[in-house]
């Protein structure tokens, strides 16, 4: 009777959630943490664990699709993991080999169009899971719909030095002046793709850290990071929809920063960059109470105020 009331509970509590969620990140980075430590807990060793994420993780994707996410980047397996004992890291390469040709054959993923990726140092892993790889991304690769990233032998710190040593390269050769490094620059020699900033990060497992996982597109965006409890393979989607919810109030509280910044400017700016601070009030001027709202006459006094400074 107690696991059927939770049931009920857990149920309806998906539901509020669902109907609290009112919009989308669209690049959303999960760690997929705590695979081993359920198997502990269940008295299973480590590789059960991985397989019952394997199945979370398929969930997520799906439950990314339904709210209209178009980016989801998994956190699979770090260039630290290598230091892991080999036979557990052997039954994880075939899990990976064996999920990465199931899901470039599975019906969902090509009606869905979705486009299998690989970001890190592939070149690190075995060959067999580098052959999987190659399969996954090019059974999809002329998919657009939504972009699946599976991180391995990833390290966001040694993505990043690999990035600027490239650039010191082109410095160094006469292809590109210092003073014209851009942020493009940067961007194009991290992935052999391109990634889109990241709006969210999700860690489950209890740990509150988010391990060097996309430093330049989570970091750089001032992602909303959210943090739960519960191990990887027990991950719901009350846990997901609480996520989102934490992006949306981080969204918002955004939002809400700008149009109070530069609300703050109006009456302390030049001209050019006046134009700029009323063109933000005025698309975040909903985010604020409505005690702060500035109306028209504000906006205009500020406008004098701005010219009388010139």
């Amino acid at each position: 009777m107690k696991r059927w009331l939770r049931r009920r509970v857990d149920a309806a509590y998906e539901r509020l959630l669902s109907r609290e969620v009112s919009g989308a990140p669209t690049h959303v980075a999960v760690i997929q943490d705590g695979n081993r430590r359920y198997a502990r807990s269940q008295g299973d060793d480590a590789p059960e664990g991985h397989r019952a994420g394997a199945e979370t993780t398929e969930r997520v994707l799906e439950w990314c699709q339904d709210i209209g996410v178009e980016e989801l980047t998994l956190y699979t397996f770090s260039t630290e993991n290598f230091e892991r004992p080999a036979a557990e890291n052997e039954a994880l390469f075939d899990l990976l080999c064996e999920k990465l040709r199931e899901f470039a054959e599975a019906d969902r993923v090509h009606e869905n169009e979705v486009c299998i990726r690989a970001i890190g140092e592939t070149e690190m892993l075995p060959d067999r899971v580098r052959d999987a790889v190659d399969y996954a991304e090019r059974r999809t690769r002329d998919y657009d719909a939504f972009v699946l990233n599976i991180a391995l032998a990833y390290g966001g710190r040694s993505r990043l030095l690999n990035a600027t040593r490239g650039v010191a390269d082109c410095v160094a050769a006469d292809e590109l002046a210092p003073d014209e490094i851009g942020v493009e620059d940067i961007e194009r020699r991290l992935y052999d793709q391109p990634v889109r900033d990241v709006d969210l990060i999700i860690r489950p497992g209890g740990e509150e850290r988010t391990s060097n996982f996309l430093p330049w597109h989570a970091n750089g965006n001032e992602a909303a990071v959210f943090f739960c409890t519960p191990y990887w393979p027990e991950f719901s989607k009350a846990d997901f929809l609480r996520g989102i919810r934490t992006y949306e109030h981080r969204a918002e509280s955004w939002r809400r920063t700008r149009a109070r910044r530069a609300l703050a400017l109006l009456g302390a700016v030049s001209e050019p960059e006046l134009a700029e601070a009323r063109s933000i009030v005025d698309r975040f001027r909903d985010s604020l109470p409505s005690s702060e709202r500035p109306d028209a006459e504000t906006l205009e006094a500020g406008d004098s105020n701005g010219r009388a400074a010139d």
